[in-house]
């Protein structure tokens, strides 16, 4: 029996209203309802969804409590046995770090999928509505959990990515999404999943997951991003562990190098706990780094702060 896809929204651009067919830039995010999205792709008028509304806003202000809730929602519907899978619609700024969030709290038996638009749905060519189609498809395609066991994914301009390894690469173009040296999951072609490559091994929700959907987000640890440059300032380090920063993620320059006066303001404070990420849009920071203890998994320095975060929940 065809089993239900939950489409959960967030806002975003999908959901974007402009003054007039040619604004790209000039609108407004996370104006139109789910049900509005949906009666603009006749498609999906034989599917069997559920919507629902979590949240209403522009991706730059994603916060942790929506993350919360999103992700309890998830559960929620993802433990329903008629429900086969879940697609969300996001806004693009902030969608990789969402991803790796839900990537790192849930861990999935079934397909969640997050899209997006770079458009807003007034645009005189929105690419909001065929990008939820190929949300739908891959989330709907019997193979997706096969080939990304526990995965939560990211459907864009017909590509798909891994939460890992996904990230916006360019501020205005349809096809905003990477996955950098990591080969793109598969593609949707024609209406139907293209999957690329073997299967992926399956994903592992973090230790600590289970504080993070059941702690007051006002007592997550509070984890901050600096990028390390010429000319930076260290007071800022100082200032912060003063403040009450638990942890740090430090963006270093090239192969995970990072200003001598950062490092100089890093040796006294004992109590904050730093990772290094590298600020470069592909690779890794490869050989051991003496002072600095390298993010997991080569992520980047925003999905580095989720995963120290979550590591701090003790």
């Amino acid at each position: 029996m065809q089993k239900n896809i939950v489409v959960l929204g967030t806002g975003g651009t999908i959901a974007g209203v402009g003054a007039s067919g040619a604004d790209h830039t000039a609108y407004v995010a996370g104006q139109l309802g789910l049900a509005e999205l949906v009666s603009a792709v006749p498609q999906l008028a034989a599917e069997r969804l559920q919507l629902e509304q979590v949240a209403q806003l522009d991706s730059k202000d994603m916060d942790h409590a929506t993350w919360q809730t999103l992700a309890l929602r998830c559960a929620a519907w993802l433990a329903q046995p008629q429900v086969g899978a879940i697609v969300i619609t996001h806004g693009t700024d902030t969608l990789e770090e969402t991803a790796w969030f839900l990537q790192s709290v849930l861990a999935p038996t079934k397909p969640v999928v997050l899209t997006c638009a770079m458009r807003p749905a007034t645009a005189l060519s929105p690419d909001g509505p065929q990008n939820l189609l190929d949300a739908i498809s891959v989330a709907a395609d019997p193979r997706t959990a096969l080939q990304a066991p526990g995965a939560v994914l990211a459907v864009c301009a017909g590509r798909i990515h891994a939460a890992e390894h996904v990230s916006k690469v360019h501020p205005y173009r349809l096809d905003a999404f990477g996955s950098g040296e990591y080969a793109d999951l598969g593609w949707v072609q024609d209406g139907r999943p293209r999957w690329a490559g073997a299967a992926m091994p399956p994903a592992q929700a973090h230790a600590h997951a289970e504080r993070a959907l059941s702690r007051p987000v006002a007592d997550w640890p509070w984890v901050d991003v600096m990028h390390s440059h010429a000319g930076v300032d260290a007071r800022r380090v100082t200032a912060l562990a003063r403040a009450g920063l638990q942890g740090l993620v430090i963006a270093g320059t090239g192969n995970g190098t990072v200003h001598r006066t950062v490092e100089s303001a890093l040796e006294p404070l004992q109590d904050l706990t730093v990772r290094l990420s590298t600020r470069c849009a592909q690779g890794q920071i490869v050989g051991e780094q003496a002072t600095l203890t390298p993010a997991p998994r080569s992520l980047n320095p925003y999905k580095a702060r989720i995963s120290l975060m979550l590591d701090l929940m003790v």
